[in-house]
C-alpha cells in the first residue's frame, strides 16, 4: 500500500483492494433489493427478542457505555457507544435463531454484522447508499470466506467470517484510507480467532452472543485504525498468521456479482440444518395421529446430524439455545403441537413429559444422498411409522427461505409484522418497513431508520 509503512500481505492487499471497488452506483437493482430484504429480516429477528431475559442483560451492558458519539440500541430509547449497540443489537438478532445463514464449505450468520454496520452508520450519520453497499460488501467478504475454507472443523468459530465482513464494511462507512483499512482488517482478526467450542456440546448463551461480539469487534477495530492504531502487516500469511493457524487456502472473492442473494431467510427459529426435518414433520402433522407413531426417522445429510444429533445434550435439552439445535426435540414438538415457535422452547416446554417421550422414538442418522445434496441444498426427510404398520415420509431439498424457494417480498414482511408486534405498534411498523424499502433514499440512516425502532 501506497501510504503504508511496510508491504502487507497478499490476502490483506486482495481485501482491501476489493473494498476500495465497492461502489452503491455499480450494485444491481436485484442486489439493492435483496440487500433490503435481508435488513428487514434482521429486525424482524431482533425485535423478536426484544422481551428476552438474555437480550435485557445485553442493553444492561450497552447502558454501562457512553460517549460522545453514540448509537441506538434497537426498540427502545438508549443510546450507547458504536461498539455496546452492535453487540446489543447483535444478541437479539441471534438470539431466537431465526436470522439467516449462508452455506459453503463452513456456514453461518452474515446478518451478525448488521448490527455493528448499522450501529456505525448511525454514529457517523451515513446515508442509506453508504450502508446499503456496506452491508453488500461484508456479505460478499463473509459468504466467499465461508465458500473458500472451512475453519469450523479445524477449531475455529463462524465469529471470524463475521470480523472480517464487517470490519471492511465498517472501515468503509468511515471512509478510512488504504492504510488504515489495511490496520482494521490485522486489528480485526488478530485479536479475535474465535473457538468453535462455542458450538460444540451444551450450549451456553455465548452461542448467541458470539456473533455480535464479532460486529462489536469489528467496529472497534475500524475505529482505532481511524485513530492511528496499527496491526501485525501479514496476519493472513505471516509466521504465525492465520494461514498458520488453519492451513493455506485459496480465497476468490466474487466478481461481476454479489453474495447477499444466496444467503438463506428462516421461517423457523431453529438452526439452520433442522429447517427441511421440521418442515417435513410440519407438513405430515395433518396427516396422523401422533399418538399412534411407533418411531420417528430423521434422515440428514452430515452436517446437520453432527450438529443436531450426534451429541448426547441433543436428547436430553436443558436449554433453549441447546433445543434449538436438536433434531428429536424440535421435530418432536413440530407433531405435538403442529408449529415451531418462540414459546416452544420455553422451560415448561423443555421439561414436559409428553415432550420427551416422544423424543424416546426418534432416530437420526446420515443419508449419503442427502449429504451429497448439501450445500446446495439442505435436505432432510422423516419418516413416521404407525403402530398400524403404514409408513408416512416427506423429503425436503429446499426449506422455504432457502435462496432456491424463496420467500417473497409479502412473506418477509409477515414475518416482520410477526416478529415485531409485541415491541412496535402497527403504525411504527409500517413506517419502518416504508423506510427500509426506500433505503437508498434516507440522508441519515439513524433519524430515517433505526430511531423509528424506538419504543413510543
Amino acid at each position: 500500500m501506497a501510504d503504508a509503512p511496510e508491504q502487507w500481505d497478499g490476502t490483506t492487499e486482495r481485501l482491501v483492494d476489493f473494498a476500495e471497488r465497492a461502489r452503491f452506483d455499480a450494485l444491481p437493482a436485484d442486489t439493492i433489493h435483496e440487500c433490503k430484504r435481508r435488513l428487514i429480516d434482521t429486525f424482524a429477528s431482533a425485535l423478536g427478542a426484544y422481551d428476552e431475559p438474555l437480550s435485557g442483560m445485553a442493553r444492561a451492558a450497552a447502558r454501562r457505555s457512553r460517549g460522545d458519539v453514540e448509537a441506538t440500541v434497537w426498540g427502545s430509547e438508549i443510546t450507547t457507544t458504536p461498539e455496546a449497540a452492535a453487540f446489543a443489537n447483535g444478541v437479539m438478532v441471534r438470539l431466537l435463531d431465526i436470522s439467516d445463514t449462508y452455506l459453503g464449505k463452513s456456514r453461518g450468520h452474515p446478518s451478525d454484522m448488521t448490527s455493528g454496520l448499522l450501529a456505525l452508520a448511525e454514529s457517523v450519520r451515513a446515508d442509506g447508499k453508504s450502508l446499503i453497499n456496506a452491508i453488500v460488501l461484508a456479505y460478499d467478504v463473509y459468504c466467499s470466506f465461508c465458500k473458500a475454507v472451512d475453519i469450523n472443523s479445524k477449531g475455529w468459530d463462524q465469529p471470524v467470517y463475521s470480523v472480517l465482513g464487517c470490519v471492511l464494511g465498517a472501515g468503509k462507512l468511515l471512509g478510512l484510507t488504504r492504510a488504515q483499512m489495511g490496520n482494521a482488517v490485522s486489528l480485526a482478526l488478530a485479536p479475535n480467532m474465535a473457538l468453535a467450542q462455542s458450538r460444540r456440546g451444551h450450549l451456553s448463551s455465548w452461542k448467541g452472543c458470539a456473533g455480535a461480539n464479532a460486529s462489536r469487534n469489528a467496529v472497534f477495530a475500524a475505529l482505532l485504525a481511524q485513530d492511528g492504531f496499527t496491526g501485525p502487516t501479514a496476519v493472513f500469511e505471516g509466521d504465525g498468521g492465520m494461514w498458520e493457524a488453519i492451513g493455506r487456502f485459496d480465497w476468490p472473492l466474487p466478481e461481476g456479482t454479489h453474495m447477499i442473494s444466496e444467503t438463506h431467510i428462516k421461517a423457523l427459529p431453529v438452526c439452520y440444518h433442522g429447517q427441511s426435518p421440521v418442515e417435513a414433520a410440519l407438513e405430515m402433522r395433518t396427516r396422523v395421529n401422533v399418538d399412534q407413531i411407533e418411531s420417528i426417522e430423521v434422515d440428514a445429510y452430515k452436517t446437520a446430524v453432527m450438529m443436531m444429533g450426534a451429541d448426547a445434550s441433543r436428547w436430553a435439552p436443558s436449554t433453549r439455545e441447546t433445543a434449538d439445535h436438536s433434531l428429536p426435540y424440535c421435530v418432536s414438538i413440530a407433531l405435538l403441537d403442529g408449529k415451531v415457535t418462540n414459546q416452544s422452547f420455553a422451560p415448561s416446554r423443555l421439561t414436559d413429559p409428553a415432550v420427551a417421550k416422544l423424543m424416546r422414538k426418534v432416530k437420526v442418522r446420515e443419508d449419503q444422498r442427502l449429504s451429497n445434496l448439501y450445500p446446495e441444498g439442505a435436505p432432510g426427510r422423516v419418516t413416521l411409522r404407525m403402530m398400524s404398520g403404514e409408513a408416512h415420509t416427506a423429503e425436503i431439498r429446499y426449506p422455504t427461505g432457502h435462496a432456491k424457494s424463496p420467500m417473497n417480498d409479502g412473506a418477509v414482511e409477515r414475518k416482520f409484522h410477526d416478529m415485531c408486534g409485541t415491541r412496535l405498534s402497527e403504525a411504527q411498523r409500517i413506517a419502518l418497513l416504508k423506510a427500509i424499502w426506500n433505503l437508498e433514499q434516507a440522508s441519515d440512516v439513524g433519524r430515517d431508520v433505526v430511531r423509528l425502532t424506538s419504543k413510543s
